[in-house]
């Protein structure tokens, strides 16, 4: 397929759009792409349209599954006669968006057993036979990162993306990072990633570093932000900043600055959490944060531009 900027892609350029030609759309928009994240399981805002759909409906244009377990496959919101298998696909196809899914490197030194909402489950563990069955089921993106609690580590993170990019080759783009400490104390903080880290994981076959976006984590100031970046960059990385604690939900000048500060730093693709109630951002900041990046021009296209197309 002809070669665009993912800003100028419409739902026929994002169904056979493969590793190559994603990472090429993402980096010709040049630090205006948003990612927005949403939880598979909870009860969606508006009751019987998923997150993910209201998500893509404020200009989002990568939709990233959280919590979506691989043993039990579900997005609450979506069409009930849907079978599991074909859940990811019948999503870009209602979106006309970029499908991706997280995956939890769990780190057994760190393994914590608890019983909130984010209880790890075997079908959401970075594995590459989970990585296989999510890009059979229409993933494009694999995330591994962590949820609060779980236990999960730089070293578990950079070990898994190894095995997974030797299963997946060319069929997924991988990003791999911690949005907040995930359970892991001393990663967390200024300590959550350092620029060793960024190299490893790059050298690992990560396609994306994630990094905590500037404002976000203590520590992480937009100085530190953008050599992380710096040094994603050198090694042949794309930067994904993130917003994982829980800010998604802060008032929308917050959430704009964050925005600004990250396109300083340098990202590549900008991420907005899951949680600004429960399961999905609030909706005004994913619209704010989009305009904040490149405007409402590129804003309302997204949000405009048919799935028919």
């Amino acid at each position: 397929m002809t070669k665009k900027r993912l800003l100028d892609c419409c739902a026929s350029d994002v169904v056979n759009m493969d590793r190559e030609t994603l990472l090429y759309a993402i980096r010709a928009s040049e630090g205006r792409v948003l990612v927005s994240e949403t939880i598979a399981i909870t009860q969606p805002l508006l009751n019987n349209v998923s997150n993910a759909e209201l998500a893509a409906s404020q200009g989002a244009d990568i939709l990233l599954i959280n919590m979506f377990d691989l043993e039990s496959p579900e997005i609450k919101g979506l069409p009930a006669d849907i079978a599991p298998q074909h859940i990811l696909q019948a999503l870009q196809k209602l979106t006309g968006r970029i499908i991706g899914v997280n995956l939890e490197a769990v780190d057994s030194e760190f393994a914590s057993s608890h019983d909130d909402i984010w209880k790890m489950k075997p079908g959401r563990m970075a594995t590459a036979e989970n990585a296989r069955k999510l890009i059979e089921m229409g993933a494009k993106i694999l995330v591994l990162t962590g949820n609060p609690n779980n236990g999960v580590s730089n070293r578990a993170l950079g070990l898994a993306i190894n095995d997974i990019r030797q299963t997946v080759g060319d069929h997924a783009v991988v990003i791999t990072g911690k949005m907040h400490g995930a359970g892991v104390v001393r990663e967390s903080g200024a300590a959550i990633i350092s620029e060793e880290d960024v190299a490893w994981f790059a050298s690992q076959g990560a396609d994306v570093v994630l990094i905590p976006a500037p404002g976000t984590v203590p520590g992480m100031s937009q100085e530190k932000v953008t050599s992380l970046i710096a040094c994603a960059h050198a090694h042949g990385a794309l930067a994904m900043t993130t917003i994982g604690t829980s800010q998604e939900g802060a008032d929308v000048s917050t959430v704009r600055q964050i925005a600004l500060m990250s396109k300083m730093a340098g990202a590549d693709l900008h991420h907005i959490g899951d949680t600004g109630y429960m399961g999905i951002a609030l909706p005004e900041n994913i619209m704010a944060y989009s305009i904040a990046i490149r405007g409402v021009r590129h804003t309302y296209t997204r949000m405009a531009r048919s799935i028919n197309r």
